[in-house]
């Protein structure tokens, strides 16, 4: 689909949840609705840059690979890999962690096959290693998995954010499976609340898939630390290119403790090539959106780890300024993204959608850093620099996306 095409479905989009926010806030006023009032922004303390980490979930789904022994490797390569040194910090655990019934007294269990020792047991231990622990359930009746469906937190909202916070739970994915068509935002603000009154500082993501009216990064940032924008991605191209232009439209809504999120990362799981992931990766940066290494990074190839370790890449993503991506230009299948930085500097991302190469082209003052004579550019893959007096332009491989850090002269 051309660029404007989906903007222009995408401002049909947000002109009804506009229109449908006008109609419920004109019914508060008519005292039809009651509503707590909603605060100004979920003021947690944590995501304050996007969270960096691993989700089982790409790799195994609900497979019997995924178990306390495969949670502890994973913190265990963390460190010995480099992958903590590079900034990623969150091990999570995706469904099929529970037994499929609740105890006596109503709390979750634990798998005893996949978690014998428990998951406090297991959190502990990635703590340990100076890390993090992250946890899923889903804001319905039941979880999402297709074969049995575990206990969702619906109506045990505070029964559970208790136990996860009595576990170490550092994180929690709450997704949207079986939610029995309550109302979205009820459900999700019950969740935010209950895990506020634990004290315990959990990041807290909206896996609610961008589908329902109004959109969850129009209702998202009181609520949660992400949001999902996107449905689930997949180890390919055409998904991942999907989630991007889903996701890439909805800068505004981005910052400092709220990101949107087209979902968890592919690269390593051997459905793309090393450009295509290297695309992923460069405009997940972009975006401000949560890095979480979706691929088992035990025995991850030296491409895999080179892609996600770039740190150069990885500073876009975490820096300070929690600016999203913004597009400059696009056409062809040739995409032109800016992202204005902390200390001033702009980086550059040039996509070519295309299945040969193409020159991508533009200048310093299109992406928003003009005023100098002189520019210098460093090259974040090559890692080459060089000066400019502001064309900024690369031959860019097919699927391919070449990105520069931009510094005034």
């Amino acid at each position: 689909m051309q660029r404007s095409a989906r903007s222009r479905r995408l401002r049909s989009c947000l002109a009804t949840a506009t229109a449908v926010t006008t109609v419920a806030a004109g019914a508060l006023t008519a005292g039809l609705i009651t509503a707590a009032p909603q605060a100004a922004a979920l003021d947690n303390g944590v995501a304050r840059t996007p969270p960096m980490g691993f989700n089982n979930w790409n790799a195994t789904h609900c497979d019997a690979s995924f178990n306390e022994s495969m949670v502890k490797g994973i913190a265990d390569a963390f460190i010995r890999l480099g992958f903590k040194d590079a900034g990623y910090t969150y091990v999570n655990i995706d469904d099929c962690w529970a037994e499929p019934t609740r105890d006596s007294d109503g709390d979750l269990v634990p798998n005893r096959t996949r978690f014998p020792n428990g998951i406090k047991a297991v959190a502990d231990y990635v703590h340990a290693k100076g890390l993090k622990f992250g946890i899923y359930t889903s804001a319905g009746t039941k979880t999402c998995n297709a074969a049995n469906g575990f206990p969702g937190g619906l109506n045990h909202e505070k029964q559970d954010a208790k136990l996860f916070a009595s576990w170490g739970v550092d994180y929690l994915k709450y997704d949207n499976c079986n939610n029995q068509g309550v109302d979205a935002q009820q459900r999700y603000k019950a969740m935010r609340d209950a895990l506020a009154a634990t004290g315990r500082p959990i990041v807290y993501s909206l896996c609610e898939w961008g589908q329902t009216n109004p959109k969850v990064w129009t209702w998202g940032e009181p609520v949660g630390n992400s949001w999902r924008t996107t449905g689930d991605i997949s180890d390919k191209w055409s998904s991942m290119i999907d989630k991007l232009h889903v996701n890439d439209d909805l800068a505004q809504y981005a910052g400092p403790g709220h990101w949107n999120d087209p979902d968890m990362l592919e690269v390593g799981n051997g459905g793309m090539t090393a450009t295509e992931y290297r695309t992923h990766f460069s405009l997940w940066a972009m975006m401000a959106a949560p890095l979480l290494i979706g691929s088992d990074i035990r025995n991850a190839s030296a491409t895999t780890q080179s892609i996600l370790k770039n740190t150069d890449i990885i500073a876009l993503d975490q820096d300070t300024l929690g600016k999203q991506a913004t597009i400059v230009s696009s056409s062809g299948g040739k995409t032109v993204y800016t992202k204005q930085l902390a200390n001033g500097d702009r980086a550059v991302a040039l996509l070519n959608e295309n299945s040969s190469s193409k020159t991508i082209s533009t200048t310093a003052s299109a992406i928003g850093l003009g005023g100098s004579s002189s520019y210098r550019l460093k090259d974040l893959w090559s890692k080459a620099t060089s000066t400019t007096s502001g064309s900024i332009s690369a031959s860019v491989p097919a699927h391919g996306t070449a990105v520069f850090r931009v510094t005034r002269g």
